[in-house]
C-alpha cells in the first residue's frame, strides 16, 4: 500500500470518527449526555409538553439513565429564576439547554455562548434579537418559532365575530420582549378598526388578581399574551375573567382547555416534539448556528362552547365551521 493511500484511508477514518465524536467521547469517559431543561413555567403547566418532548427523545434512541441524563429546573415564569437556572446549567456544563419563551432564551444566551441552546417555542426570534436570521441563526441558539405576535390581528378578527359590540379590549401582558412586541402588534390592529386598548402589565403571579379589580364594565374582552407566566396561571386567569364576565382571547389551545373562550395559534405539543429532533442532531454533532429556525406551517382555531354559553355569547356558524376544534 502506498503512503498516499494510507494517508487517504487515515483521513477517511478520521472524518468518520469526527462525525460520532460527541457520543463516542462520552462513552469512553463513562459520561451520559446531559440535557438541561429550563422549564419557564411549572411542572404541572408544562406536563403534557414535557411528556411529548421526552417521548420523542426515546423514539430517537435517547433513554434517560442509559445514554442521557435530564436535569429539570422550573422558573415559574419569574425572570430572576431564568437567570439563576441558566447560570447553574453553565456551571454544570450540560451538553445542551432546552427552554421555551423569549425571556428564558435571553437568560440562557447571557449565561453561555458555548453550550447549544434549543428553544421549543418562542415568539418572533429575529425581531426580539434571539437569532440573526431564521435561515442562519448563527451563534449557539436555534429552535422553533411560534410567530404568535404575527397573528394578533387575525385573532382580533375572530374575536369581533363573537363579540360584535367590542369597543374596549384589555390585554394582559408583561414587560418581556415578546410581551412588548405582541402588545404593539395588537395595538396596531386595534387602531385600524377603531378599538381602544387597555394594557394590564404583570411581572409576577401575585399581580394577576389585582389587575382584574374593577375591570368589569371597563373592558368588553381580554386578550392574554402567551407568556410562561400566563401559562402557569392560565386556569386562574380564565376563572377571574369569567367572574368579570370577560371573553378571553389566547394564542394557544391549552388556555382554551383551561376555560378560555378562543385561541388561534400553533400546536405547541408538536413543537416540543420537534425540539427533541433538534436536540438529537446537536448531541450527534450538529452545529446549532447552522440549523434553520422552524416556523409553524399551520395555526389552529379552537373555541370553547361551554365558556361561550356561560358568557351568553353566540358563536356564529361560520366560525364553528372554520374551527379546528370545538370544546363542549
Amino acid at each position: 500500500m502506498t503512503t498516499n493511500m494510507k494517508r487517504r484511508e487515515f483521513i477517511t477514518l478520521l472524518g468518520g470518527a469526527a462525525a460520532t465524536w460527541p457520543l463516542t467521547a462520552r462513552a469512553q469517559q463513562g459520561k451520559l449526555a446531559t440535557i438541561g431543561f429550563l422549564g419557564a413555567g411549572t411542572p404541572s403547566s408544562y406536563g403534557l409538553w414535557v411528556a411529548a418532548f421526552d417521548k420523542r427523545l426515546r423514539e430517537l434512541g435517547w433513554i434517560e439513565g442509559r445514554n442521557v441524563a435530564m436535569e429539570y429546573r422550573w422558573a415559574e415564569g419569574r425572570n430572576e429564576r431564568y437567570t439563576e437556572i441558566a447560570a447553574e446549567f453553565a456551571r454544570l456544563k450540560v451538553d445542551v439547554i432546552v427552554t421555551t419563551g423569549t425571556a428564558a432564551v435571553i437568560a440562557a444566551k447571557q449565561a453561555t455562548t458555548v453550550i447549544p441552546i434549543v428553544f421549543s417555542s418562542a415568539g418572533d426570534p429575529v425581531a426580539t434579537g434571539l437569532v440573526a436570521s431564521l435561515a442562519q441563526p448563527g451563534g449557539n441558539v436555534t429552535g422553533l418559532s411560534n410567530q404568535l405576535p404575527d397573528a394578533a390581528g387575525k385573532r382580533l378578527e375572530f374575536l369581533r365575530e363573537i363579540v360584535p359590540n367590542l369597543r374596549r379590549l384589555a390585554i394582559l401582558t408583561t414587560a418581556n420582549p415578546i410581551g412588548v412586541l405582541e402588545t404593539e402588534q395588537l395595538q396596531a390592529a386595534a387602531r385600524a378598526v377603531g378599538l381602544e386598548i387597555l394594557p394590564l402589565e404583570i411581572r409576577r403571579a401575585e399581580d394577576i388578581a389585582p389587575r382584574f379589580e374593577g375591570l368589569e364594565g371597563r373592558a368588553d374582552a381580554l386578550y392574554v399574551v402567551s407568556e410562561p407566566l400566563m401559562a402557569s396561571s392560565r386556569v386562574r386567569i380564565n376563572t377571574l375573567a369569567l367572574g368579570a364576565r370577560l371573553p378571553t382571547l389566547h394564542g394557544l389551545r391549552e388556555y382554551v382547555e383551561a376555560g378560555g373562550l378562543m385561541s388561534y395559534g400553533p400546536n405547541v405539543l408538536n413543537q416540543f416534539r420537534r425540539a427533541a429532533d433538534y436536540v438529537d442532531k446537536i448531541l450527534r454533532g450538529a452545529n446549532p448556528g447552522d440549523m434553520p429556525i422552524e416556523q409553524p406551517t399551520k395555526f389552529d382555531l379552537v373555541i370553547n362552547l361551554t365558556t361561550a354559553k356561560t358568557l351568553r355569547l353566540e358563536v356564529p356558524a361560520k366560525l364553528l365551521t372554520l374551527a379546528d376544534e370545538v370544546i363542549e
